[in-house]
């Protein structure tokens, strides 16, 4: 199990702690926040054994992401396998997701955030591809996904349901670690 914690010019990522958790239902149940996730509502304590388990993963490397010793959102990389034949090398991918507090919106800490996870994902862990979806009208998402180099590889018609607005497109985004390039980020 890595616990790595890595740095960026302005946020610390690292392993989510068991009392930081609090502090990321907070924002994470604000109907803002909630409005762009598929599980809408969370038992706390689910929620917390769900991090204990993350955390005793090696294929989980979620990070809180933190600016000057507060928690304002997470990063998580999922490693899986890829699709193809057998003997393709395994755990080769990733599925990349993130949650920020909208009160540090607007300042690119998510932008910041994710392409350093992104870099520790090709740089460190050895990746060839990490992939991420969300539904087409949270132009945030969509934003930040174009921002870090992601390409969109698919835009789903319809295919996302949605509570409060009913079926809506999604896409999902990809990005090769040969097409990875940080400093355009």
């Amino acid at each position: 199990m890595e616990s790595t914690t890595f740095r960026t010019e302005r946020l610390q990522l690292r392993p989510v702690r068991d009392e930081d958790v609090d502090r990321i239902l907070r924002y994470r149940n604000l109907p803002e926040v909630t409005r762009w996730l598929l599980r809408t509502e969370v038992d706390p304590a689910s929620y917390r054994a769900a991090w204990r388990h993350a955390a005793e993963d090696p294929n989980d490397h979620c990070k809180a992401v933190v600016l000057e010793g507060v928690v304002i959102g997470t990063v998580s990389l999922d490693v899986v396998d890829g699709m193809g034949q057998p003997g393709m090398p395994p755990r080769t991918e990733a599925e990349l997701g993130y949650i920020f507090d909208p009160a540090y919106n607007g300042h690119g800490y998510a932008t910041e955030a994710v392409t350093a996870m992104v870099a520790y994902a090709f740089d460190r862990l050895g990746l060839r591809r990490i992939t991420a979806g969300c539904f087409a009208d949270n132009l945030a998402s969509v934003r930040i996904l174009e921002k870090v180099g992601m390409r969109r590889e698919q835009h789903g018609v319809g295919d996302s349901w949605h509570a409060e607005l009913g079926w809506l497109d999604g896409n999902t985004y990809a990005l090769l670690a040969e097409t990875w390039d940080s400093a355009t980020c």
